[in-house]
């Protein structure tokens, strides 16, 4: 087994032992937004606490102007620069978050809470149905508190906040609206929300409109081959829409409210053929929470949500070649009940109820059958103390059942537990360990795939007989949580017996599974496998005034345990920044370079060489009467350099954008 790269293992150390030069804090548990210091809560945490106490549940929370200058036309474009998060990337229209060398169903993906219900977690070329331009907030957990949301997301969640739903009542109207236009493809972004009350009705609508064209390339569209063509990419063009409203009745005992979003999104497939995605979603929410429900209990929530989501895969006369459709009724009640004998907790059960299919609409083998699915949760999480080191721990049982037209039914029993102990061994510093059990059920796909998936060009194969992958997780942590200069270092590592994965044969088949076509098939399997890792980073200042830094870096191994790679692993990163606030200025300056990734699969054959991406932010923030407007300019990939990614399955023929200036207004009143 290859170890660890020593540089990134000594970057590590060497930023885990780094001296503090400051002991007088601005609150860990704060963001500045346009000048104004507000608190950042972690509403996934049960306890909805702060993000400087989520340590047993390594947190990261993007809000205020940090979300703002992040934001992307996908989710994992917005968070692909967080410490142990890299992005999968399918064109501009497609990019999901990648935490830790984990993919798909491995990570959860939410919206407020609940599950987003798309199809992301099923394919790269999927996006992930939920607008990060309308975002609050977005936060990232492992640990423990995933445990609330799912027995299969290994690793971790990703929860999009945009409080839909009102929790608060406004003293008067609030919002926001932002336009911003991109030089790299001609992109068009008018995003805005609006948040008010009237009596005890506190009311919410947001929305979201963008469009861009192919967007610019560095070099040659296929690397070192100018034959393959240059200028744009062809098929990278986006078009989104998005609109929600919400409404909520509180009082002095809680809140009740719903809430409905549609979105529309329509993009480009970058493949060699081209081809597009076409996807619709309708949800529908309610949201409702009680005070002192009874005797010994803090809160009562009950949340419960209906999605409706479809998207067509067309080819290159734009017909439908193959339709996902995917219609979810989700629904969880929670508890929180009050301090006893010094612990204290969560505890509720969650229902999902599915039908899933992805069918052909050109006559052809349907890629995945009609298929039923239930799953029935219990869960719960508690926190103590024992003397001053703090313990953290979370239990889940769930049933799993898929009930296929014309397949083998399977039932799947999982049991999923955590527990994470936190050790302040002075004043500043702390240490913590998890150590994590859990099992995950295959997914539709992975069990009943048997047709072709065009965006992919794929012929997916799935086994009925797969067993459920059962993943054992250790993490250690030492860090620095005061002062001006921060720190925190981890390591971590995944053995996963039965994992699950896609392996591409040497067979070419056609859409009708004949031998000698175009699609390559992907037979899903399973072998024991592991994944271990380290990050490190470093912050000075991150939410004063003045002069502030971050470094940074990352990296992980994932292999079967026969010693072959997992095929699209990220690459190790390091990371530097350096920005400034002051008064209504802002600006930035951010450099990342990832080395080269040779560590291939079996059947992969291209190596990824190695990047520097350079961005820079500059913002100014006026007073108009009761607004604040900012004006700001973002660059990206300022060096203009071609980056690909070794988590992209089309990493050999569509880099990344080239040079980037993104600027527009933001009006915040």
């Amino acid at each position: 087994m290859k170890k660890i790269q020593p540089t990134l293992l000594a970057s590590a150390i060497l930023l885990a032992y780094t001296p503090a030069f400051a002991d007088t804090p601005p609150d860990a548990d704060q963001t500045i937004n346009n000048g104004k210091i507000q608190q950042v809560v972690v509403t996934a945490n049960p306890l909805r606490s702060s993000e400087g106490d989520q340590i047993l549940a390594p947190a990261k929370v993007l809000a205020g102007d940090e979300l703002r200058d992040k934001v992307g036309s996908s989710l994992g474009e917005t968070l692909q620069n967080e410490l142990g998060v890299s992005a999968s990337a399918f064109g501009a229209g497609a990019s999901r978050p990648i935490i830790r060398g984990m993919e798909g169903s491995r990570v959860k993906m939410l919206e407020n809470g609940m599950a987003t219900s798309d199809v992301s977690g099923l394919s790269n070329d999927h996006a992930v149905a939920s607008e990060g331009a309308v975002a609050r907030q977005i936060e990232i957990l492992r640990g423990p508190a995933a445990l609330l949301y799912g027995s299969g997301a290994i690793g971790g969640l990703v929860n999009v906040v945009n409080e839909r739903i009102p929790t608060a009542l406004e003293d008067k109207p609030t919002g926001q609206v932002e336009t911003r236009y991109s030089t790299v493809d001609n992109g068009r972004n008018v995003s805005g929300s609006l948040d008010g009350a009237a009596g005890h009705i506190g009311m919410h609508i947001d929305g979201n409109w963008r469009d861009t064209n192919d967007y610019k390339i560095p070099g040659s569209r296929v690397l070192n081959d100018p034959s393959s063509g240059s200028g744009r990419l062809p098929d990278s063009d986006t078009s989104e829409r998005s609109i929600g409203a919400g409404a909520s009745y509180i009082h002095d005992w809680g809140y009740v409210g719903v809430s409905a979003n549609h979105l529309s999104n329509n993009y480009g497939i970058p493949s060699e053929e081209g081809s597009r995605i076409d996807q619709r979603q309708n949800r529908y929410d309610l949201d409702s929470l009680v005070h002192d429900p009874l005797n010994g209990f803090e809160t009562a929530r009950f949340k419960a949500g209906f999605t409706d989501y479809r998207h067509a895969e067309l080819g290159e006369d734009l017909q439908p070649e193959v339709i996902f459709s995917n219609r979810s009724f989700e629904s969880r009640l929670e508890l929180t009940h009050k301090p006893i004998s010094g612990l204290h907790g969560t505890f509720g059960v969650q229902t999902e109820n599915t039908h899933f299919s992805a069918l052909s609409a050109a006559g052809g083998p349907d890629t995945v059958p009609v298929t039923h699915s239930t799953s029935s949760a219990a869960f719960l999480v508690e926190e103590t103390h024992v003397g001053p080191v703090a313990v953290n721990a979370g239990l889940r049982y769930e049933n799993v059942r898929r009930e296929p037209v014309g397949n083998i039914e399977r039932s799947f029993n999982l049991g999923s537990g955590s527990i994470g102990a936190l050790w302040p061994f002075m004043r500043g510093y702390s240490a913590g360990a998890t150590l994590s059990y859990a099992q995950r059920a295959p997914s539709t796909d992975e069990l009943y795939s048997g047709g072709p998936h065009d965006a992919t060009l794929t012929f997916d194969t799935g086994d009925a007989n797969l067993k459920k992958e059962i993943s054992r997780n250790i993490e250690l942590s030492v860090q620095k949580t005061s002062g001006l200069l921060r720190w925190k270092a981890n390591l971590f590592r995944n053995n996963v017996s039965d994992f699950i994965y896609g392996h591409i044969t040497d067979l070419s088949l056609d859409e009708d599974g004949n031998a000698g076509g175009e699609f390559r098939q992907r037979v899903f399997q399973q072998a024991p496998a592991h994944i271990q890792g380290v990050e490190a980073e470093l912050t000075w200042n991150q939410t004063g005034m003045g002069w502030n830094g971050r470094l940074f870096a990352d990296g992980s191994r994932g292999k079967l345990d026969i010693g072959e790679n997992l095929p699209l692993q990220p690459a190790d990163r390091v990371g530097a920044s350096l920005g400034y606030r002051q008064a209504d200025w802002r600006a930035g300056l951010s450099w990342t370079h990832a080395r080269g990734q040779d560590r291939l699969a079996a059947f992969e054959s291209t190596p990824t060489p190695g990047y520097n991406m350079v961005d820079a932010n500059l913002s100014y923030t006026q007073k108009l009467e009761k607004m604040d407007l900012t004006w700001f300019l973002l660059a990206k990939n300022l060096l203009n350099k071609d980056i690909r990614l070794s988590t992209s399955l089309l990493k050999d023929i569509s880099p990344l954008p080239g040079r980037n200036l993104a600027f527009g207004v933001r009006a915040h009143f």
